[in-house]
């Protein structure tokens, strides 16, 4: 579904992804691992447009998006879910749903509000709350929530766990996982190794910009030396 090959990417003069390759197939959750400032957020700008790729190229559903202009990587099919959340504080939950409507017309069962407070029943308790009134997990799961008001077949969740509190990641793992069985690839950037091992179907590990290593969680879980190497603390 979205290749990577041979991506750089600069910020001005800093050059912070070379020759980045790594693919994601129909119906996986592949998890981006490494220490922070490792390049995963990066990798995720650039697959998405926000940061343009100096080299190489990006391609989903065999269609070339380097260089093409966000909201159009957006309208192909990826939903991008940033780690800095960025909901709307000053309107309700329902209405943060409804600007993230997006409806292709290519005749695959659509997201309804209905359906994402099922899956978010947190967010159906809160949907006349404004966003401004909800805890950080709550405006997790809505930042969520909004982007697949956009029906993407594709997630890319940066940092999903990040400054939650325990009982609120088990839940988005939960989560993810319903997302997979509903037909969804996601792609996830993380450093909770434990968060990864509960969603992920394979990883890649990226330092200085650089993958460093790819294999299946299986594998991942039984090499001590490159948990050590590249995830420790």
């Amino acid at each position: 579904m979205l290749e990577m090959d041979s991506v750089d990417a600069h910020y001005g003069r800093a050059h912070i992804l070379h020759a980045m390759s790594l693919k994601v197939d129909e119906g996986e959750v592949v998890a981006l691992l490494g220490r922070n400032g490792a390049g995963k957020s990066t990798t995720m700008k650039t697959i998405m447009g926000l940061v343009p790729a100096t080299a190489g190229r990006i391609r989903f559903r065999d269609r070339e998006i380097a260089g093409q202009a966000p909201h159009r990587i957006c309208r192909l099919g990826i939903g991008y879910v940033p780690e800095e959340r960025r909901i709307f504080t000053g309107i309700t939950v329902q209405e943060n749903l409804e600007v993230g409507r997006f409806e292709p017309d290519d005749g695959r069962k659509l997201w309804s509000v209905d359906d994402l407070f099922e899956v978010f029943p947190n967010l159906a308790e809160r949907r006349s709350n404004l966003g401004n009134q909800l805890s950080g997990g709550e405006q997790q799961m809505l930042t969520i929530a909004r982007t697949l008001m956009g029906n993407p077949l594709l997630v890319i969740l940066d940092e999903p766990s990040e400054g939650l509190a325990p009982v609120i990641v088990e839940q988005m793992a939960r989560t993810i996982l319903d997302f997979k069985k509903r037909g969804l690839t996601v792609l996830i950037s993380e450093q909770n190794l434990h968060f990864a091992r509960m969603v992920a179907d394979r990883a890649y590990i990226i330092e200085k910009g650089q993958v460093r290593y790819q294999g299946t969680m299986a594998e991942l879980e039984a090499d001590d030396t490159v948990r050590d190497t590249y995830l420790a603390v």
